[in-house]
């Protein structure tokens, strides 16, 4: 039995200020000289960037479609490892989940939403509500959504309801506007734990996925989260939203652990040779400003593999780490950062020379195609381009791998996502990585490379981390 004390930040919809409330209270709660623990519903990679701040601990992903259900509470308690609180924010509205049905064939609806981890958690939801354009109608929302999670225990997994701990008003008029509100939701029995005023000044800039990544604008990320922090601390009782976090139960589950997931490690550094030589296979990571989207596990499976993982950034490094016998290129915004990814001559270059595999991921398939909106890119994929797109291209995926690569064999299953604006135009007669709609097959297998819009969290499936660090030895 593991005891994490932990909350989960919730809303009705999305645009209610989850993300104000989750990155503030973490903040204040860190404030106070207590270890908190971040994580985010869903395969958000945006967010957990603000909660790392806030926090100093990796933002970490909960999300039953791209893991399992059963990996739900021990992934969050490996994350948690330490931590004194733990704090989740939720996704989209509370109920919003996958459309379709989940791995193993769980229902759709609700599967992979707030309330579904909520209650494979076992943990306390605080209903952050909007109550800019109300006042004692604010009560009927609140009333509609515990009611509602009361009989949502069964198609979540678990048979648990969902806790309903409490409500943060956001965006409230002023302190007579907030009693308004206050006095009536607590007539439902449900406590009113704080009530943020309406506040323009504390900007988080946005662009055409989302919010801008806090690693592009590091100091101005830091002082927006510090007066986050400040908000919550002025206006939440963080009192009464510990003792709500303390009044979730033990988890029975263990914590995950990267190297169960690999069932006989000695294999994935079975040549001796290279191991004398550098005692572990070293595995290039992109990062920087425009490689800013990845899974903390990823990496950690890596390691477990054998793999010594090191960090490049596209943008300012020449040349690949030392060493490199494997190369890692994950999501961001290389569409923004195309003229100085492509002012980079001598890595671009030394990418396309690369003779290892290559696994990459949204960005990193543009970073690898000919040309990014007309700029020369690394030209591994061979008369691939790609352009920016009006239309967003955004959901989970149940995949199935067309051809064996370095992390695939073909006709195995998997569950990802998507999230781009932009689309590529293929070479003809080009491998195809995935099929996953009858639109047919995406992505590109080109010798040691695999390249496609499709992202995976691999604790999900850690035989791909296995495979990659093989390969990279042989």
């Amino acid at each position: 039995m593991v005891a994490i004390p932990r909350l989960v930040v919730a809303a009705p919809a999305s645009g209610s200020g989850k993300t104000t409330v989750a990155t503030g209270l973490m903040a204040a709660l860190a404030a106070r000289g207590l270890a908190v623990s971040p994580h985010k519903v869903g395969p958000d990679y945006i967010d957990p960037g603000y909660h790392g701040l806030a926090t100093g601990r990796p933002g970490r992903n909960l999300d039953p479609w791209l893991t399992s259900e059963a990996l739900v509470a021990p992934l969050f308690l490996h994350g948690a490892r330490g931590a004194d609180v733990a704090v989740v924010e939720g996704v989209m509205g509370m109920f919003d989940g996958a459309a379709k049905a989940g791995p193993g064939g769980a229902s759709g609806g609700d599967f992979a939403s707030t309330a579904h981890v909520a209650t494979l958690l076992d943990a306390p939801v605080v209903l952050v509500v909007d109550a800019s354009a109300a006042s004692r109608s604010v009560a009927a929302v609140v009333h509609g959504f515990r009611s509602f999670g009361a009989g949502r225990g069964g198609a979540a997994g678990r048979g648990r309801d969902v806790r309903f701990g409490g409500v943060v008003l956001n965006r409230v008029g002023s302190e007579a506007h907030a009693a308004l509100c206050r006095e009536a939701i607590e007539e439902t029995g449900v406590p009113v734990l704080g009530a943020l005023p309406r506040t323009d000044d504390i900007a988080k800039p946005s662009r055409h996925l989302g919010l801008v990544p806090a690693a592009e604008r590091h100091a101005e990320a830091v002082e927006t989260v510090r007066r986050l922090g400040e908000l919550v601390a002025a206006h939440c009782d963080l009192d009464a939203l510990m003792a709500l976090a303390r009044s979730a139960p033990d988890l029975r589950e263990e914590p995950w652990t990267p190297s169960f997931a690999e069932s006989v490690r000695a294999e994935s550094v079975r040549a001796e040779s290279v191991r004398a030589e550098s005692g572990r296979v070293r595995v290039a990571v992109a990062g920087g400003a425009a490689f800013t989207f990845g899974y903390a596990e990823n990496e950690e499976l890596l390691a477990a593999a054998g793999a010594e993982v090191v960090r490049f950034d596209p943008l300012r490094d020449e040349r690949l780490p030392p060493g490199t016998r494997a190369v890692v290129i994950g999501g961001g915004f290389p569409e923004v950062y195309a003229a100085d990814l492509s002012a980079n001559e001598p890595l671009r270059k030394e990418v396309a020379a690369f003779a290892g595999p290559v696994y990459a991921e949204c960005a990193g398939l543009l970073y690898l195609a000919d040309e990014l909106d007309g700029r020369p890119m690394c030209g591994v994929l061979r008369g691939v381009t790609a352009t920016m797109s009006p239309r967003l291209t955004l959901g989970y995926r149940a995949a199935v791998a067309v051809a064996d690569s370095v992390v695939a064999r073909a006709g195995e299953r998997f569950h990802g996502h998507e999230f781009h604006r932009t689309v590529t135009a293929p070479a003809h007669g080009a491998t195809p990585a995935w099929q996953w709609s009858k639109a047919g097959p995406a992505g590109f297998v080109q010798g040691g490379c695999v390249a496609s819009y499709l992202h995976l969290h691999w604790a999900g499936s850690p035989d791909s981390a296995r495979r990659l660090v093989e390969a990279a030895v042989r």
